[in-house]
């Protein structure tokens, strides 16, 4: 059967490439091995004719070895001071057992092997910028993998632990092992899922499915004031996600937040494709899913305009759709709320260690098989950003130590992962983090290049401190690039846990916290860090922040319709959350 070709240039993966690339890509969790083996060539070649650097090296790794040597008779006789600290987010030498002797000597000793390499992989001169972080990247991995923290005989915890239980933890990590394994080789859920499924668990806010075409379902949310805003909110999550990250408990739910201000909320639910999508391109995305749920939201509230807000992806997309209208005589926006969306992606954060001309190949066969990328090995590589939470902690809390970390809402989302088809995945790899193209101006809709200065309407954008996805000084830069004025918030927390923040209630994070100020077009400081400096913390979500800014932005309030008044189709679509979040 001819393969449809998944990427813009005209490539279609040769038949005799698939075995051995397909199998490497399971092993790899889809990283390119060329893609690592160019950037140790580029970082060992260039080492290799700088006999300064090499010099360099060797005094720092001789310094180092006297300082352990130095260190570990001393500790035998007292308490002396250590000769290197962890970094102040590395928490696996913490605890007090890691503070006697001779687990305190082997956690010295990795971390000063752990500082030469990083010192080792950096600085070398010629070797490309984007070689370097991938070559340091991967060098952290292994060197996060040997880690005597990862071991029974050398991790004094989980030693304490065996001898406290009998070996108990063990027999117990081993059936926790033996269930995620089998969970994996079966393409099973994680333990605990079932009691967060959407519509029993989760996403469980009243509404209707009022449009539906084949690539999304709009939600349309009952009202639960007696009067709301007249302009109504549409929020575009991600399509690499399902939308109920923004609707999980009745504790942590935006979408009830927001109902529950007066607000009246569309939200659409992407659906998750499968191989008769594999030729859906960005831009049917950006038709049959931004536009088509803006123009579906305008028959429903016709004479007024709309709060659009974008999610991650969806936020980059909704900007796309903002620009392209903004250039039309008739634009439907009351404004744009984009919450840790990128719309330059010069500096797209450490996933711009997976983005290249080699990775992407790789990847673009990959795809060619079924048509899709599985959302499995796009989980794979963020688990990649943050091993030593995601990956190197779990093994040692319950594979070594026995236990079992309770499953959440968030949690059991992030396992409920989608496909991208492949000529979309393909596109937005290609034009928005390899070229850059909408930020350049060079992004086509409809055959016409669209630019973000296009986008008038005023701007509601949110970022957060910790972000890996979308560093919030890259999404900064919506500030220059938008003729428009930007009200600009920065949380504390990350990608996810930063945007799910509600104010109160169980699910409230106690020290959660954010920046806020608003600059009219063009004034804000081009710096970040100025920005940052001059723009002290307020304590609590910033949910109540964007409310009030939603408020101000609207014209009036009007009578709530009851129930389904006006949902002609709700009958026959069904109830939220609609039937595309539950497909697997």
């Amino acid at each position: 059967m001819a393969l449809s070709d998944p990427r813009p240039g005209g490539h279609i993966p040769a038949p005799m490439d698939l075995p051995l690339k397909l199998g490497l890509a399971r092993f790899t969790h889809g990283i390119s091995p060329a893609a690592v083996a160019m950037a140790y060539a580029d970082w060992f070649s260039h080492l290799m004719v700088s006999p300064s650097r090499q010099a360099d090296l060797l005094a720092s790794a001789m310094r180092k070895a006297l300082l352990w040597t130095q260190y570990a008779p001393q500790a035998w006789q007292g308490d002396c001071a250590r000769c290197v600290e962890p970094a102040p987010q590395d928490k696996r030498f913490s605890p007090h057992d890691w503070h006697t002797l001779p687990f305190s000597a082997m956690a010295q000793a990795f971390l000063l092997q752990d500082q030469w390499w990083t010192e080792a992989m950096s600085g070398v001169r010629g070797v490309s910028r984007h070689h370097e972080e991938v070559a340091a990247f991967t060098t952290r991995q292994w060197l996060d993998m040997w880690s005597p923290s990862n071991f029974l005989m050398t991790n004094p915890q989980v030693l304490k632990e065996t001898l406290a239980t009998g070996g108990a933890n063990l027999a117990n990590g081993v059936a926790n092992w033996s269930h995620d394994a089998l969970a994996v080789l079966t393409e099973g859920k994680p333990r605990g899922v079932g009691a967060f499924l959407p519509g029993e668990g989760v996403a469980l806010t009243p509404g209707k499915v009022v449009f539906r075409n084949r690539l999304i379902e709009l939600i349309r949310y009952a009202p639960a004031t007696a009067r709301v805003d007249a302009e109504p909110v549409l929020i575009v999550p991600s399509w690499i996600m399902k939308y109920y990250i923004l609707d999980l408990t009745r504790d942590d739910s935006l979408v009830r937040y927001l109902v529950g201000q007066g607000h009246s909320v569309f939200m659409v639910s992407w659906k998750n494709p499968d191989s008769q999508d594999r030729d859906l391109g960005l831009d049917d995305y950006l038709e049959l899913g931004v536009m088509a749920a803006l123009k579906a939201v305008t028959e429903l509230r016709p004479g007024v305009g709309i709060h659009a807000a974008g999610y991650c992806l969806g936020g980059t997309l909704l900007a796309m759709a903002a620009a392209a209208l903004g250039a039309r005589p008739h634009n439907p926006l009351k404004t744009v709320s984009l919450l840790a969306a990128q719309t330059d992606f010069h500096e797209p954060g450490e996933l711009g260690l997976f983005i290249d001309e080699s990775q992407i190949s790789f990847l673009e066969d990959l795809m060619a098989e079924r048509g899709y990328l599985d959302g499995r090995q796009m989980a794979g590589a963020f688990a990649l950003i943050n091993s030593k939470d995601l990956v190197w902690s779990k093994l040692v809390h319950e594979y070594l130590m026995g236990a079992q970390t309770p499953m959440t809402a968030l949690r059991a989302w992030n396992a409920d992962a989608t496909r991208m088809p492949a000529r979309m995945h393909s596109e937005y790899l290609r034009r928005l983090y390899l070229h850059n193209d909408l930020a350049e101006g060079r992004y086509l809709v409809n055959g016409r290049a669209v630019a973000l200065a296009d986008i008038k309407v005023p701007l509601f954008v949110v970022a957060t401190e910790r972000d890996h996805v979308s560093p919030w000084t890259s999404v900064y830069k919506i500030h220059r690039q938008t003729r428009a004025p930007v009200s600009f918030a920065l949380t504390s927390g990350g990608h996810n846990v930063g945007i799910v923040n509600p104010p109160s209630g169980a699910a409230a994070h106690p020290q959660a916290s954010y920046r806020f100020a608003t600059h009219a077009e063009g004034r804000a400081p081009a710096d970040p860090m100025v920005w940052l400096e001059d723009t002290p913390p307020v304590a609590g979500s910033w949910w109540p922040c964007w409310h009030a800014w939603l408020r101000k932005q609207s014209t009036r309030q009007i009578k709530a319709e009851p129930g389904a008044a006006g949902l002609p189709l709700a009958g026959r679509l069904g109830d939220a959350p609609g039937s595309y979040v539950h497909q697997t």
